[in-house]
C-alpha cells in the first residue's frame, strides 16, 4: 500500500471522527487537582511516650505533634475541592476533554480503568503511553468513549498517587436507541468502596522504596465514596443513600454502580435485609442473577439492582474485606458500613452488621465467579446481541503464562513485585512515544522476556511483550501468594474463560466455559490459583497490563503488551495528538505532527 501524505490522513481521521460521532456529544470538563490537609475521612490519634511543659507544633512528614499527641494529617488529592472527583456522565461514543490542572507538588497522570481508547492508546494515561503532567501545568485529554456502556472509573496512576484519592466513577450510558435489559430504576448511586491508610500515601511511598526489605505498612480502613464508616468512634462523616419506598408490595428499585477502587483488599458487598440483582460489570451486561452479597476485587465495577420493599427503617450497607479476620462490629477498622435510609424513616439501625460468607471461604467467591456470565441476547453499545461476537469456535494465536509474585533483591534487599520474576522498571521515556519516534531504541527491547515461565533470577528491566494484531491471545494468570490478586488488561475487555485452584495446565482448558464467559478489564486470581481469559487483539497500541492492586503494581507487577499494525492509516491507529508532552530522550525533540 502506497504511503499517505498529512493532507490524506487529515482526511481521513475527520472522516472516521464524523462516522464515529454521529449522534455522539462532546463533554468538556475543566479539572484542578491538589492537595487537601482539611479532608480527614478518618481522625486518628496515636499517643507518644513523651509529654511537653507547653502546647508546641511541630510537622514532621505527614504528622503533627501537639503537646504529646501524635495526629495524622492526611494529605488528600482533590479535584475542584472534591473527593471522590466529579463523575463523568457520558454516553455511547461521547468524546470526553478533560482539561488537567496540576496543582500538586509531583507530576501527575490518570488514567480511564476499563475505558478501551480504541485506536487511541495516546490518551491511556500510564507511564508506558504518556509523559506526566508536570506541577504547575496543564494538559487535556481527549478520548472517546467508542462502543462501550457500563460502570467504570478513574484514578491517578503514577507515583503511589491512587493511595492519596483522586479517584473517581465514570458512566457510559447506553443510546437511546439500544434497550437496556432492564426496567429503568428510580435513580442511580455510586458507590466507590476501597481501602485506604490512615498515613499519606506520602509516608507509605516512602516506607516502600526507603524502608526495610518488609516495611510494616501503617493500618488500613475502609472509607465508602469516602467517608469512614458508619459509627466508627474515629468517622467524621459517613455514608448513606436515601431511598423511597413506592407500593409496599413491590417496592421501587435503585442502581448502585459499585466499584473497588482500594488499594489491596478484595470486599464482599453486602446490605441488609435485601437482596443484590447483579445486571452488569465492566460494560458487559450479565445474565441477571440474584444474590445475598457480592465479592468486588480490586479494580473491578459491578451494577446492582436493589429495591426497597422492606420496611420503612434505616439499614447498613457493608463491605467487608476478605482473607481478614474482620469483625461484624461497626467499629471494626476495616469493616466499611455505610446506610441505606428509606425516605420517612424513624427506625435507626442498631446491633452488629449483618454476616456475610466467611471470609476465608475462597471455594465460595470462586463459584460465585463462574456464576457471573454474559447475557448473549442484550444488547450493549450495538444493536446486536452481545452473543453475536463470542469465543465458541476462535483459534487461539499465542499462550501466556504470567505469574504473579514478590522477590528480594539480594540478602536483606527490597522486595519487589514481579512478572515471571520480572520486576518492571519505569523508564523515563514513555515506551509509546519512544515507539513511535524510534522503533524503541535506547528505551526497551521487544520480547526481551519470556512469556511464558520464569527468567530466572530477579530481574530488573522494561518487559515489553509483542502481541499479534487480529490474533487471539489466551492469558493465564497465575498467583503463588497466599493473597487474592487482581489484574487489568488496559485497552481490551477479556473473556475470562476459566478459574482454577493450583497449577495450571494444558488439560485446564478442558475445564474452560466457551459458551457465555463474562467479558471485562479486570480479573481475580485466588490464592494458589489461576485464571484464564481470552482477548482478541484488535486494538493497536502500548497497552498496560498490571496487577491492580497498588503495592504490586507499584513494586513492578506489570508489563506491556504492544499491538503493532504496519498500515499507516491513521483509521487504524490514531496519529499523536497534537499537544503531545514529549519527555526523556524525546525531551528536545521537534513534535512531528500532520496539519
Amino acid at each position: 500500500m502506497a504511503s499517505l501524505s498529512c493532507h490524506q490522513k487529515s482526511i481521513i481521521i475527520v472522516l472516521t471522527i464524523l462516522v464515529a460521532g454521529a449522534n455522539a456529544a462532546d463533554i468538556f470538563l475543566t479539572w484542578n487537582v491538589s492537595l487537601d490537609t482539611t479532608l480527614n475521612p478518618i481522625s486518628v490519634q496515636q499517643p507518644v511516650r513523651h509529654t511537653q511543659k507547653h502546647i508546641c507544633f511541630t510537622y514532621i512528614g505527614s504528622l503533627l505533634y501537639l503537646s504529646g499527641v501524635i495526629f495524622l494529617i492526611e494529605q488528600v488529592i482533590t479535584i475542584n475541592g472534591r473527593f471522590p472527583g466529579p463523575t463523568i456522565n457520558a454516553t455511547t461514543n461521547d468524546f470526553v476533554h478533560i482539561n488537567v490542572f496540576n496543582d500538586l507538588d509531583e507530576p501527575l497522570l490518570f488514567t480511564w480503568n476499563g475505558i478501551q481508547q480504541r485506536l487511541n492508546s495516546w490518551q491511556d494515561g500510564v507511564s508506558g503511553t504518556n509523559c506526566p503532567i508536570q506541577p504547575g501545568q496543564n494538559w487535556t485529554y481527549k478520548f472517546q468513549t467508542k462502543d462501550q456502556i457500563g460502570s467504570f472509573f478513574y484514578f491517578p496512576s503514577i507515583n503511589f498517587q491512587k493511595a492519596g484519592g483522586g479517584f473517581g466513577a465514570i458512566r457510559v450510558n447506553n443510546r437511546a436507541v439500544i434497550a437496556v435489559p432492564f426496567p429503568k430504576p428510580e435513580d442511580e448511586f455510586d458507590l466507590l468502596i476501597g481501602d485506604w491508610y490512615y498515613d499519606s500515601y506520602q509516608d507509605v511511598r516512602r516506607m516502600l522504596t526507603n524502608g526495610p526489605a518488609q516495611p510494616n505498612l501503617p493500618s488500613l480502613t475502609m472509607l465508602m465514596n469516602g467517608k469512614g464508616p458508619y459509627v466508627n468512634s474515629s468517622t467524621q462523616v459517613y455514608e448513606s443513600f436515601t431511598v423511597s419506598q413506592g407500593n409496599r408490595a413491590s417496592g421501587k428499585t435503585y442502581r448502585f454502580r459499585v466499584s473497588n477502587v482500594g488499594l489491596r483488599s478484595s470486599f464482599n458487598f453486602r446490605i441488609q435485609n435485601h437482596r443484590l440483582l447483579v445486571v452488569e460489570t465492566e460494560g458487559s451486561y450479565t445474565n441477571q442473577m440474584v444474590v445475598d452479597s457480592l465479592d468486588v476485587h480490586v479494580g473491578q465495577s459491578y451494577s446492582v439492582l436493589v429495591t426497597a420493599d422492606q420496611d420503612l427503617a434505616d439499614y447498613y450497607i457493608v463491605a467487608s474485606p476478605k482473607l481478614s479476620n474482620v469483625s461484624n462490629d461497626p467499629n471494626s477498622g476495616l469493616l466499611g458500613v455505610g446506610l441505606l435510609r428509606y425516605n420517612g424513616s424513624s427506625t435507626n439501625v442498631s446491633g452488629p452488621v449483618p454476616s456475610g460468607p466467611s471470609p476465608f471461604d475462597m471455594r465460595f467467591s470462586i463459584e460465585q465467579a463462574r456464576s457471573i456470565r454474559w447475557n448473549l441476547t442484550a444488547g450493549a453499545a450495538r444493536p446486536n446481541p452481545q452473543g453475536s461476537f463470542n469465543v465458541s469456535n476462535v483459534t487461539v494465536s499465542q499462550t501466556f503464562v504470567l505469574s504473579g509474585s514478590n522477590a528480594q533483591n539480594g540478602n536483606g534487599g527490597v522486595v519487589y513485585s514481579t512478572v515471571n520474576n520480572v520486576s518492571y522498571m519505569t523508564p523515563d521515556t514513555p515506551l509509546k512515544l519512544a515507539d513511535f519516534y524510534s522503533n524503541g531504541s535506547g528505551v526497551y527491547t521487544l520480547d526481551q522476556f519470556s512469556t511464558n515461565s520464569s527468567n530466572g533470577e530477579l530481574r530488573q528491566g522494561v518487559f515489553v511483550a509483542a502481541g499479534r494484531h487480529k490474533g487471539w491471545l489466551e492469558l493465564v494468570l497465575t498467583n503463588d501468594l497466599g493473597s487474592i490478586d487482581s489484574w487489568h488488561l488496559d485497552g481490551y475487555g477479556f473473556f475470562v474463560v476459566g478459574y482454577g485452584f493450583g497449577d495450571w495446565t494444558a488439560a485446564s482448558r478442558f475445564s474452560y466455559n466457551l459458551f457465555d464467559p463474562v467479558v471485562r478489564s479486570t480479573v481475580q486470581v485466588y490464592p494458589k490459583g489461576w485464571t484464564a481469559v481470552y482477548a482478541f487483539l484488535d486494538n493497536p497500541g502500548m497497552w498496560n497490563l498490571r496487577s491492580q492492586k497498588l503495592r504490586n503494581w507499584y513494586m513492578g507487577q506489570e508489563l506491556y503488551l504492544r499491538v503493532y499494525d504496519p498500515d499507516p492509516n491513521p483509521a487504524k491507529e490514531f496519529s499523536p495528538p497534537a499537544n503531545l508532552l514529549l519527555c526523556g530522550i524525546l525531551h528536545n525533540k521537534h513534535q512531528i505532527h500532520c496539519h
